[in-house]
């Protein structure tokens, strides 16, 4: 089944919602700042995607800034800190199967819609 990580706040994210419902296709809608991802789930979603747990943070987020941008984290304290502050999870997030994309732009979405 394929699952966004969505926010509805986030015009990225519905822009990216709206590429799944033109799919046609099914997938589970995954509201991350309400459902919060445990620790083995985000880094199952930084394995699917390829990337480094740096990589999955919203750096230009106020949070971040203030509390986190001058300080070295270790991979593990940025997982901690993005369950603490799920505000500093990269958006969209769509994961079919054990490949994953992050949909800035949407049109990422399209490369695992198989």
């Amino acid at each position: 089944m394929i699952k966004i990580y969505h926010n509805s706040r986030c015009s990225k994210s519905r822009q990216g919602l709206k590429v799944l419902e033109d799919s046609g296709k099914k997938f589970e809608v995954i509201k991350y700042l309400e459902d919060i991802p445990t620790k083995d789930e985000l880094r199952n979603i930084i394995s699917c995607l390829g990337i480094k747990p740096i990589n999955l943070v919203r750096k230009s987020e106020a949070i971040w800034k203030d509390k986190f941008k001058n300080s070295p984290l270790n991979d593990e304290e940025l997982l901690d800190a993005m369950i603490t502050y799920p505000k500093l999870i990269e958006r969209p997030i769509v994961i079919n199967g054990n490949s994953a994309v992050i949909g800035r732009p949407a049109s990422n979405i399209d490369s695992i819609l198989k």
